[in-house]
């Protein structure tokens, strides 16, 4: 017989390369997908990982790419990370993103076009609020009900979706363009518009938004109360529960500040790089962020690594779909083997099969 056996001290040093050995598998397996649909797996490989950043032939349009893809992927994985360390499992983020990006347009295009400095910074507070109270329905429901978080805020997703729909052909849709889905493109409104605070750098507010959760993430993980709370619960729930911890709290809290960075996220998004609300202006950040946040290691320091590796697949899966014509499914495939290579190491790191002898009939 086959046992899964525990083991008593899982090796660190392969705790940390493992994200490197799943990078490097990864390579390999999506090398030979890529040959199997009939294309060079070493010039696709090249053109994701390599030529964004190193070819003068694209360096100079994908560079200031990689910080905008990068951005909103390490704002949603720095607050998925905090509940994930806690045992809360909120893979609902691209649905807190929607509304977010929902609440931040709605509040843009009810002052157009009027202008003033303060229309941006009440789209920011819209946008995290939308993505909060987005995030508390799970929470209310985990913490009153007992349902599981995990479904309840995945099928959220697909509720924001229909909403997304609804407001570009409707309340949100742009009045000047008949015919056409979408909302006004809010970079042509001045006051409204995430622009570059560098041209021609893809450094804008959201960038900003993401460092500064990135380093308040490391501090109340490292050096606050809550963040010993959220490690002691996800390592140890049982004892967290003797030593006070709230449970009902600490999952209120987790998704509450999820929500507050996917709205954020959103908000940055469409006032900024995408500008409209569209039927598909969900890109899926909110899923990949679920990959950046482990590949990472729910460190908010690895966060932002893995978050520049998965906004580099983004923008070499852009070049390789234009230039060797790659599905966009096959891209997506990639990107989660990188998950499912990551997870298959960490298993192996933390328990290993045991053949014993099966008792007889």
């Amino acid at each position: 017989m086959i046992q899964l056996e525990k083991r008593l001290a899982p090796s660190k040093r392969a705790q940390y390369l493992n994200p490197f050995l799943a990078v490097a598998l990864t390579m390999v397996a999506g090398g030979l997908m890529f040959a199997v649909l009939g294309k060079d797996p070493l010039a696709a490989i090249r053109l994701i990982f390599f030529d964004p950043i190193f070819s003068e032939q694209f360096g100079s349009y994908s560079r200031p790419q990689l910080l905008i893809k990068s951005a909103p992927l390490i704002l949603i994985a720095v607050g998925l990370a905090i509940g994930f360390r806690a045992g809360i499992w909120n893979i609902g983020a691209e649905g807190q993103y929607i509304i977010g990006a929902l609440c931040g347009a709605g509040v843009a295009l009810a002052f157009y076009p009027m202008e003033g400095w303060f229309i941006f910074p009440l789209m920011v507070v819209a946008g995290a609020l939308g993505g909060f109270l987005w995030a508390m329905i799970p929470a209310i429901l985990k913490t009153r009900f007992n349902t599981n978080e995990i479904l309840v805020s995945l099928l959220l997703v697909y509720v924001a979706e229909k909403l997304l729909a609804g407001m570009a052909l409707g309340l949100l849709r742009n009045p000047d363009v008949a015919g056409f889905p979408g909302s006004r493109d809010l970079r042509r409104y001045e006051s409204a518009h995430n622009a570059d605070l560098i041209a021609n750098t893809g450094m804008h507010w959201g960038v900003v938004a993401a460092m500064i959760a990135v380093i308040l993430a490391y501090v109340m993980m490292t050096r606050h109360s809550l963040g010993y709370q959220v490690r002691l619960a996800g390592q140890a729930p049982r004892a967290a529960r003797f030593a006070g911890v709230s449970p009902t709290r600490l999952v209120v809290v987790c998704f509450g500040i999820a929500g507050v960075l996917a709205g954020l996220a959103g908000m940055f998004e469409v006032s900024g790089p995408s500008g409209q609300v569209r039927i598909d202006f969900a890109s899926g950040y909110g899923f990949t962020a679920i990959i950046v946040a482990f590949l990472g290691r729910l460190n908010p320091i690895g966060i932002v690594l893995a978050g520049l590796l998965l906004g580099l697949t983004y923008i070499g899966g852009e070049l390789s779909q234009m230039m060797l014509q790659l599905p966009g499914a096959a891209i997506q495939v990639f990107q989660g083997m990188l998950l499912f290579f990551l997870l298959a190491l960490d298993f192996q790191t933390n328990y290993r099969l045991k053949l014993t002898k099966g008792a007889r009939a």
